[in-house]
Protein backbone atom coordinates (compact mmCIF):
# COMPACT_ATOMS: atom_id res chain seq x y z
CA UNK A 1 0.00 0.00 0.00
CA UNK A 2 1.42 3.31 -0.93
CA UNK A 3 1.44 6.62 1.10
CA UNK A 4 -0.87 9.21 0.74
CA UNK A 5 0.64 12.82 1.06
CA UNK A 6 -2.47 14.86 1.90
CA UNK A 7 -1.35 18.25 2.02
CA UNK A 8 0.56 17.45 -1.57
CA UNK A 9 -2.91 16.23 -2.67
CA UNK A 10 -4.06 19.77 -1.54
CA UNK A 11 -1.50 21.70 -2.50
CA UNK A 12 -0.64 23.25 1.24
CA UNK A 13 2.07 23.35 3.31
CA UNK A 14 2.17 21.10 6.41
CA UNK A 15 1.09 24.28 8.51
CA UNK A 16 -1.70 25.60 6.81
CA UNK A 17 -4.77 27.14 8.57
CA UNK A 18 -7.82 25.74 8.11
CA UNK A 19 -8.64 28.49 6.02
CA UNK A 20 -6.07 27.92 4.00
CA UNK A 21 -6.97 23.92 3.44
CA UNK A 22 -10.81 24.65 2.73
CA UNK A 23 -9.77 27.41 -0.22
CA UNK A 24 -7.81 24.98 -1.57
CA UNK A 25 -10.25 22.10 -1.41
CA UNK A 26 -12.72 24.37 -3.15
CA UNK A 27 -10.76 25.37 -5.65
CA UNK A 28 -9.37 21.86 -6.36
CA UNK A 29 -13.01 20.22 -6.14
CA UNK A 30 -14.29 23.25 -8.69
CA UNK A 31 -11.79 22.10 -11.31
CA UNK A 32 -12.06 18.50 -11.10
CA UNK A 33 -16.02 18.43 -10.33
CA UNK A 34 -17.07 15.34 -12.84
CA UNK A 35 -20.08 17.07 -13.86
CA UNK A 36 -17.60 19.90 -14.78
CA UNK A 37 -14.32 19.43 -15.78
CA UNK A 38 -13.02 17.68 -18.94
CA UNK A 39 -9.99 15.97 -17.74
CA UNK A 40 -9.46 12.66 -18.14
CA UNK A 41 -8.62 11.50 -14.79
CA UNK A 42 -11.07 14.09 -13.10
CA UNK A 43 -13.15 11.88 -10.91
CA UNK A 44 -10.12 10.10 -9.32
CA UNK A 45 -8.63 13.52 -9.06
CA UNK A 46 -11.81 14.81 -7.33
CA UNK A 47 -12.07 11.25 -4.89
CA UNK A 48 -8.27 11.93 -3.82
CA UNK A 49 -9.27 15.93 -3.14
CA UNK A 50 -12.05 15.11 -0.67
CA UNK A 51 -10.12 12.23 0.94
CA UNK A 52 -7.18 14.65 1.76
CA UNK A 53 -9.87 16.76 3.06
CA UNK A 54 -11.66 14.80 4.92
CA UNK A 55 -8.43 14.56 6.82
CA UNK A 56 -7.12 17.88 7.14
CA UNK A 57 -10.40 19.18 8.20
CA UNK A 58 -10.70 17.36 11.35
CA UNK A 59 -8.16 18.39 13.82
CA UNK A 60 -7.90 15.21 15.35
CA UNK A 61 -7.67 12.98 12.45
CA UNK A 62 -4.88 15.88 10.50
CA UNK A 63 -3.53 14.98 14.57
CA UNK A 64 -3.04 11.71 13.98
CA UNK A 65 -2.02 11.68 10.19
CA UNK A 66 0.63 14.47 11.14
CA UNK A 67 2.31 12.36 14.14
CA UNK A 68 3.54 9.59 11.40
CA UNK A 69 3.31 11.54 7.88
CA UNK A 70 6.85 13.34 8.43
CA UNK A 71 8.71 10.68 8.38
CA UNK A 72 6.88 9.33 4.72
CA UNK A 73 7.41 10.18 1.68
CA UNK A 74 4.23 10.33 -1.10
CA UNK A 75 4.21 6.24 -2.84
CA UNK A 76 6.53 5.03 -0.70
CA UNK A 77 5.25 1.20 0.25
CA UNK A 78 3.55 2.30 3.90
CA UNK A 79 1.79 -0.11 6.74
CA UNK A 80 0.60 1.72 9.69
CA UNK A 81 2.00 0.84 13.38
CA UNK A 82 1.05 -2.09 14.68
CA UNK A 83 -2.07 -1.34 17.50
CA UNK A 84 -2.26 2.50 15.27
CA UNK A 85 -6.13 2.39 15.16
CA UNK A 86 -6.56 1.50 19.68
CA UNK A 87 -4.46 4.22 20.42
CA UNK A 88 -7.04 6.45 19.41
CA UNK A 89 -10.26 4.42 19.20
CA UNK A 90 -10.74 4.41 15.30
CA UNK A 91 -13.48 1.64 14.59
CA UNK A 92 -16.72 1.14 13.68
CA UNK A 93 -17.10 2.23 9.60
CA UNK A 94 -19.73 2.87 6.98
CA UNK A 95 -22.07 -0.07 5.41
CA UNK A 96 -21.20 -1.06 2.04
CA UNK A 97 -18.16 0.76 0.10
CA UNK A 98 -16.73 4.02 1.66
CA UNK A 99 -15.43 5.38 -1.53
CA UNK A 100 -11.78 6.14 0.38
CA UNK A 101 -8.98 4.28 -0.48
CA UNK A 102 -6.75 1.78 1.14
CA UNK A 103 -4.51 3.61 2.92
CA UNK A 104 -7.28 6.18 4.78
CA UNK A 105 -8.97 2.94 5.81
CA UNK A 106 -5.80 1.50 7.09
CA UNK A 107 -5.30 4.50 8.99
CA UNK A 108 -9.46 5.83 10.77
CA UNK A 109 -11.50 2.45 9.45
CA UNK A 110 -14.14 2.55 6.63
CA UNK A 111 -16.24 5.06 8.64
CA UNK A 112 -13.15 7.28 9.80
CA UNK A 113 -13.20 7.90 13.82
CA UNK A 114 -16.02 6.08 15.17
CA UNK A 115 -15.93 8.33 18.13
CA UNK A 116 -18.23 6.56 21.24
CA UNK A 117 -20.37 4.43 19.83
CA UNK A 118 -21.88 1.27 21.40
CA UNK A 119 -21.55 -2.64 19.90
CA UNK A 120 -22.39 -2.74 16.50
CA UNK A 121 -22.83 1.22 16.03
CA UNK A 122 -21.16 2.63 13.26
CA UNK A 123 -21.94 5.83 11.44
CA UNK A 124 -24.11 5.70 8.41
CA UNK A 125 -23.07 6.48 5.44
CA UNK A 126 -22.55 9.95 3.48
CA UNK A 127 -25.05 10.64 0.42
CA UNK A 128 -24.73 12.99 -2.26
CA UNK A 129 -27.37 14.26 -4.77
CA UNK A 130 -26.62 17.43 -7.14
CA UNK A 131 -29.41 20.31 -7.18
CA UNK A 132 -29.61 23.01 -9.79
CA UNK A 133 -30.56 26.38 -8.84
CA UNK A 134 -31.53 29.52 -10.58
CA UNK A 135 -28.64 32.30 -11.28
CA UNK A 136 -30.52 34.48 -8.90
CA UNK A 137 -30.37 32.16 -5.87
CA UNK A 138 -26.52 32.01 -6.73
CA UNK A 139 -25.88 35.55 -6.55
CA UNK A 140 -27.96 36.98 -3.42
CA UNK A 141 -28.87 33.43 -1.50
CA UNK A 142 -31.94 32.25 -0.78
CA UNK A 143 -34.11 29.41 1.57
CA UNK A 144 -35.52 26.53 -0.79
CA UNK A 145 -37.47 23.73 0.04
CA UNK A 146 -36.35 20.62 -2.14
CA UNK A 147 -37.32 17.09 -2.76
CA UNK A 148 -33.77 14.56 -2.11
CA UNK A 149 -34.38 10.75 -1.97
CA UNK A 150 -38.41 10.84 -1.55
CA UNK A 151 -37.85 13.13 1.22
CA UNK A 152 -38.51 17.22 1.64
CA UNK A 153 -35.57 19.68 2.79
CA UNK A 154 -35.23 23.21 3.49
CA UNK A 155 -32.10 24.10 2.45
CA UNK A 156 -30.12 27.82 2.97
CA UNK A 157 -28.15 28.68 -0.26
CA UNK A 158 -25.22 30.54 0.22
CA UNK A 159 -24.85 34.13 -1.40
CA UNK A 160 -22.13 33.36 -4.08
CA UNK A 161 -22.46 29.57 -4.58
CA UNK A 162 -20.25 28.72 -7.55
CA UNK A 163 -21.24 25.83 -9.71
CA UNK A 164 -19.69 22.61 -8.69
CA UNK A 165 -19.66 23.97 -4.85
CA UNK A 166 -20.95 21.28 -2.94
CA UNK A 167 -24.08 22.40 0.35
CA UNK A 168 -23.20 20.30 3.35
CA UNK A 169 -26.35 18.93 5.36
CA UNK A 170 -25.15 17.74 8.74
CA UNK A 171 -27.37 14.30 9.20
CA UNK A 172 -29.32 14.19 6.77
CA UNK A 173 -27.46 11.40 5.02
CA UNK A 174 -27.68 7.19 5.30
CA UNK A 175 -29.12 5.83 8.66
CA UNK A 176 -26.23 4.44 11.17
CA UNK A 177 -26.16 0.56 11.79
CA UNK A 178 -27.23 -0.39 15.26
CA UNK A 179 -28.14 3.45 15.91
CA UNK A 180 -25.22 5.23 15.09
CA UNK A 181 -24.96 8.84 14.12
CA UNK A 182 -26.51 9.92 10.46
CA UNK A 183 -24.27 10.00 7.80
CA UNK A 184 -24.16 13.61 6.09
CA UNK A 185 -25.71 14.78 2.72
CA UNK A 186 -23.88 16.92 0.50
CA UNK A 187 -25.51 18.55 -2.61
CA UNK A 188 -23.32 19.67 -5.36
CA UNK A 189 -24.84 23.31 -6.69
CA UNK A 190 -25.51 23.92 -10.79
CA UNK A 191 -26.76 26.68 -12.19
CA UNK A 192 -29.26 26.34 -14.64
CA UNK A 193 -29.34 27.78 -18.00
CA UNK A 194 -29.79 31.66 -17.84
CA UNK A 195 -31.18 33.62 -20.89
CA UNK A 196 -28.50 36.67 -20.54
CA UNK A 197 -25.91 35.14 -18.16
CA UNK A 198 -23.43 32.25 -17.98
CA UNK A 199 -20.81 31.66 -15.02
CA UNK A 200 -17.28 30.23 -15.11
CA UNK A 201 -16.12 30.22 -11.37
CA UNK A 202 -17.83 33.48 -9.80
CA UNK A 203 -17.19 35.53 -13.35
CA UNK A 204 -19.88 35.96 -15.36
CA UNK A 205 -20.44 36.13 -19.17
CA UNK A 206 -22.93 38.27 -21.32
CA UNK A 207 -22.94 38.63 -25.23
CA UNK A 208 -23.67 42.43 -25.73
CA UNK A 209 -25.29 43.16 -28.86
CA UNK A 210 -24.44 46.81 -30.54
CA UNK A 211 -25.79 48.36 -33.25
CA UNK A 212 -22.66 49.58 -36.00
CA UNK A 213 -22.62 53.25 -35.20
CA UNK A 214 -22.65 52.44 -31.55
CA UNK A 215 -19.45 50.05 -32.40
CA UNK A 216 -17.62 52.65 -34.56
CA UNK A 217 -18.47 55.88 -33.11
CA UNK A 218 -18.61 55.06 -29.40
CA UNK A 219 -21.31 54.89 -26.68
CA UNK A 220 -22.77 54.36 -23.45
CA UNK A 221 -25.01 51.30 -22.86
CA UNK A 222 -27.00 49.96 -19.98
CA UNK A 223 -26.07 46.63 -19.62
CA UNK A 224 -27.84 44.26 -17.02
CA UNK A 225 -26.18 42.51 -14.38
CA UNK A 226 -27.03 40.00 -11.61
CA UNK A 227 -27.35 43.32 -8.96
CA UNK A 228 -28.77 45.38 -11.67
CA UNK A 229 -28.36 47.42 -14.33
CA UNK A 230 -25.03 49.60 -15.11
CA UNK A 231 -23.67 52.09 -17.51
CA UNK A 232 -21.16 50.82 -19.63
CA UNK A 233 -18.70 53.11 -22.01
CA UNK A 234 -18.36 51.48 -25.49
CA UNK A 235 -14.45 52.89 -26.82
CA UNK A 236 -14.72 54.22 -30.19
CA UNK A 237 -13.79 51.78 -32.63
CA UNK A 238 -14.75 48.92 -30.90
CA UNK A 239 -14.94 45.41 -32.96
CA UNK A 240 -17.11 41.97 -32.45
CA UNK A 241 -15.77 40.20 -29.97
CA UNK A 242 -14.08 42.46 -27.77
CA UNK A 243 -14.26 41.93 -24.19
CA UNK A 244 -15.45 44.77 -21.47
CA UNK A 245 -14.89 43.56 -17.98
CA UNK A 246 -17.18 45.11 -15.24
CA UNK A 247 -15.23 44.71 -12.25
CA UNK A 248 -16.67 43.14 -9.42
CA UNK A 249 -19.93 42.46 -10.85
CA UNK A 250 -20.03 38.45 -11.01
CA UNK A 251 -20.88 36.21 -7.75
CA UNK A 252 -20.02 37.57 -4.60
CA UNK A 253 -16.85 36.14 -3.06
CA UNK A 254 -13.53 36.59 -1.67
CA UNK A 255 -12.69 38.41 -3.70
CA UNK A 256 -15.84 39.00 -6.13
CA UNK A 257 -15.99 37.76 -9.29
CA UNK A 258 -16.62 40.18 -12.12
CA UNK A 259 -18.95 40.21 -15.23
CA UNK A 260 -17.26 39.94 -18.71
CA UNK A 261 -19.18 41.76 -22.18
CA UNK A 262 -18.66 40.53 -25.01
CA UNK A 263 -19.27 42.47 -27.84
CA UNK A 264 -21.60 41.71 -31.14
CA UNK A 265 -22.11 44.14 -33.76
CA UNK A 266 -25.79 43.31 -35.44
CA UNK A 267 -26.43 44.69 -38.67
CA UNK A 268 -29.64 46.34 -39.37
CA UNK A 269 -31.58 44.54 -42.40
CA UNK A 270 -31.88 46.61 -45.75
CA UNK A 271 -35.53 45.66 -45.77
CA UNK A 272 -36.79 49.15 -46.91
CA UNK A 273 -35.63 50.99 -49.95
CA UNK A 274 -34.60 53.88 -47.86
CA UNK A 275 -32.23 51.68 -45.78
CA UNK A 276 -31.04 50.25 -48.64
CA UNK A 277 -30.20 53.42 -50.64
CA UNK A 278 -28.37 54.19 -47.20
CA UNK A 279 -25.97 51.14 -47.38
CA UNK A 280 -25.34 51.19 -50.91
CA UNK A 281 -24.43 55.00 -50.45
CA UNK A 282 -21.86 53.49 -47.78
CA UNK A 283 -20.90 51.21 -49.77
CA UNK A 284 -19.99 53.86 -52.73
CA UNK A 285 -19.07 56.88 -50.52
CA UNK A 286 -16.52 55.03 -47.52
CA UNK A 287 -13.08 53.04 -48.44
CA UNK A 288 -13.25 50.08 -46.27
CA UNK A 289 -12.12 46.41 -46.86
CA UNK A 290 -13.46 44.33 -44.81
CA UNK A 291 -10.64 41.84 -45.84
CA UNK A 292 -7.83 43.39 -46.03
CA UNK A 293 -5.34 40.30 -45.48
CA UNK A 294 -6.91 38.40 -48.78
CA UNK A 295 -4.97 38.15 -51.57
CA UNK A 296 -5.81 41.12 -54.64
Amino acid sequence: MRFRDYYETLGVARGASHDDIKRAYRRLARKYHPDVSKESDAEARFKEVGEAYEVLKDPEKRAAYDRFGKDWEHGQEFRPPPGWERQFDFGGGFSGDSGFSDFFESLFGRGGFAGARGPGQARGGDQSARIEIPLEDAYHGATRNISVNGRTLSIRIPRGVAEGQRIRLGGQGGAGPGGGPTGDLYLTVAHAAHPLFRTEGRDVHLKLPLAPWEAALGATVAVPTLGGKVDLKIPRGSRAGRSLRLKGRGLPGRPDGDQYVTLEIVTPPADTPEAESLYRKMGESMRFDPRPDFPT
